[in-house]
């Protein structure tokens, strides 16, 4: 008897699992839906929506964008199409988000650039600086577009530096671009206030980027160049650094007591005297003999130094093969 009775209830229950599976699966509302497409369906809100899964019921928010549904609309939504017990699940609104692949910013710049260079002869694409009259942001289009920005058209001022371009971007409207497109230069500038004669060092100067247009000529486009060397007049911050602001640092000041030396093979001679003008190494500057109180010719070898050349005066002047100056005697 026992035994007829578990078989009953077994069978009992194999037939429940049965016509459990045999019914459809209630229809469900989601918390959140990822769609593609500029449509909402019924299916992208509510889970096991059978026939009318396909059918619209919402407009998409924009490309990569989020938007909310509340329940009570979605219900609303699908009452005409008889999606009879919609379970919420205590599901108070859906987030609906739109699928998108991104194009950056810089990927339409680089487009834009390169073919502003190419069509008006602007140089290198990578020394174009675009300023855009209204901000370039990242582009949001469908995620099944392929390729990338191309330019249909375009046109430049080359007085005013102005653009006006259009771009196809795939999977959306093409996009207009205006601007100013400017050619730039590499070029060393100021760092901080330099007086006149200092000595440019590394920290004192910088590499920028300027537009061609106002940069000029006769530029120093390294800072090695720059380094080193002094400073011809007073420099100001954020100056651009031509090579006539600069100069060989001074060895020898004004007034400076300086060593006088003359050389001919097997003999030379030295005296003091002092500096008439300033000078860098290789230049030729008066000095006064403080001996014969002559004034001679002389190039700045080394700080406080300089060479007679050979078609000078004569520090000891026609003294006989055998004379001895006194120390401290030799004069021109």
């Amino acid at each position: 008897m026992i035994r007829k009775l578990i078989v009953a209830l077994t069978a009992l229950t194999a037939l429940s699992a049965a016509a459990a599976a045999s019914e459809p699966a209630h229809p469900k509302l989601r918390a959140e839906a990822v769609i593609a497409g500029d449509i909402v369906r019924i299916g992208d809100l509510v889970e096991n929506a059978g026939i009318v899964a396909q059918v619209p019921i919402f407009r998409a928010p924009d490309l990569g964008f989020s938007g909310t549904v509340s329940a009570e609309a979605v219900a609303e939504a699908v009452r005409p199409h008889a999606l009879i017990g919609l379970d919420t699940g205590g599901v108070q609104e859906v987030v609906v988000t739109r699928a998108s692949r991104l194009i950056d910013v810089q990927a339409v710049e680089n487009c834009l650039a390169a073919a502003l260079s190419a069509q008006f002869a602007l140089g290198p694409a990578n020394d174009l600086r675009l300023t855009y009259d209204h901000a370039l942001r990242t582009l949001h289009v469908e995620p099944n577009a392929k390729g990338g920005p191309r330019v249909l058209h375009a046109s430049y001022d080359s007085l005013t530096g102005r653009f006006d371009a259009t771009l196809d971007i795939p999977g959306r409207a093409p996009l207009r671009l205006t601007g100013r497109a400017q050619p730039t230069v590499e070029v060393v500038t100021v760092a901080h206030a330099l007086a006149r004669g200092e000595i440019i060092k590394h920290a004192d100067v910088v590499t920028e980027r300027r537009p061609r247009a106002e940069a000029g000529r006769d530029l120093l486009v390294d800072r090695e160049q720059a380094v080193g060397l002094a400073a011809r007049n007073a420099l100001q911050p954020g100056q651009v650094l031509r090579t006539a602001d600069t100069m060989k640092p001074e060895l020898v000041q004004r007034n400076e007591t300086v060593t006088l030396i003359y050389e001919v093979p097997g003999v030379t001679l030295t005296v003091r005297g002092k500096a008439l003008e300033a000078g860098a190494e290789g230049d030729t500057i008066g000095v006064l003999n403080e001996q014969s109180k002559r004034t001679i010719q002389g190039v700045v070898i080394a700080p406080g130094r300089l060479i007679i050349p050979n078609g000078a005066p004569k520090l000891a002047a026609n003294l006989p093969p055998a004379a001895a100056a006194p120390a401290g005697g030799l004069t021109p």
